[in-house]
């Protein structure tokens, strides 16, 4: 089982030929994803050879769709034009678009996310500014590295990419269900509490690992979520017990003003709702392991 991407999940990808978007559907398409199109209204009717698979090019969402069946969308657009190929993504009914850009403003997050909710919710969206996720043995949408881990019972949602694929690695022997990046951005589409409600009603996951850092009160909100709805067993860890108060520390999100945001109240929060919060990644991953007896 998985949640959100699955081995008949069909991927297009919105700036497939920039180099970045290259790279990464080569990398996608080495993990077994079902890449079936590439979207690109300049380069229309032409296919781009990966390694002798050849990826025909659309001129829009909406046209790779109608011609190929196509249920998820992978962004690799430039932040400047972000806002609108996610609009175009959403206007198409997508079911899915994982925005990967980095630097996109929150003014157009804010306003895609929107935007999204006014035309009914039928596109999730995951991210801006994240890594995607990844059902292992099945498929890859973003830039989680493919070899990290294996199928297994874990199921991970996490606001920072390379904590993820750290926590991967830590766990790779068990395995994972799925592994979703969220994205460290204020203004963000999936969240932590989305992630836990289908790690929750997935049979084959077993244990959550919930990863968040300093600012802002998603994992407070997560942690009442937990409390309230969530009977599987959840181990967290907070990144940025040693952040300076008032800085932006790397994720445009991540700034802590007074007590608020702290990692210190997050973990008291996730620990109030029965969540077992680790000092480092490490340790949150031998909690993990405690727990599965693994």
């Amino acid at each position: 089982m998985a949640i959100f991407l699955t081995k008949d999940s069909k991927v297009i990808v919105q700036g497939m030929t920039g180099a970045t978007g290259m790279k990464h559907t080569r990398l996608m398409l080495a993990d077994g994803t079902n890449i079936v199109g590439g979207v690109n209204p300049r380069k229309a009717g032409t296919s781009v050879d990966f390694d002798g698979t050849e990826v025909p090019v659309f001129g829009s969402v909406k046209e790779a769709m109608e011609k190929t069946g196509a249920n998820v969308s992978v962004l690799f657009v430039p932040p400047a034009f972000s806002k609108a190929a996610v609009v175009e993504a959403i206007d198409a009914e997508i079911p899915l678009a994982v925005v990967i850009t980095e630097g996109i403003a929150v003014h157009d997050s804010a306003a895609f996310w929107a935007y999204a909710g006014a035309k009914g919710n039928k596109t999730r969206i995951i991210g801006p500014n994240c890594p995607g996720l990844i059902t292992p043995g099945q498929s890859n949408a973003g830039i989680i590295p493919g070899d990290i881990t294996k199928p297994g019972r874990i199921g991970l949602v996490s606001k920072s990419g390379t904590l993820t694929y750290q926590m991967m690695y830590e766990l790779r022997d068990i395995g994972f269900s799925s592994a979703v990046g969220i994205g460290g951005d204020p203004v963000i589409g999936t969240t932590h509490i989305d992630a836990l409600a289908a790690f929750e009603a997935d049979p084959e996951t077993d244990l959550i690992v919930m990863i968040g850092e300093i600012g802002g009160d998603a994992e407070e909100r997560a942690a009442d979520f937990i409390a309230k709805n969530v009977t599987k067993p959840v181990v967290g860890y907070v990144a940025g017990f040693t952040a300076p108060e008032g800085k932006t520390m790397g994720h445009a999100g991540a700034i802590v003003s007074g007590s608020s945001g702290t990692a210190q109240a997050k973990k008291e929060a996730l620990e109030a709702a029965g969540v077992k919060v680790g000092k480092t990644p490490t340790e949150t991953a031998k909690l993990a392991r405690e727990i599965l007896g693994a």
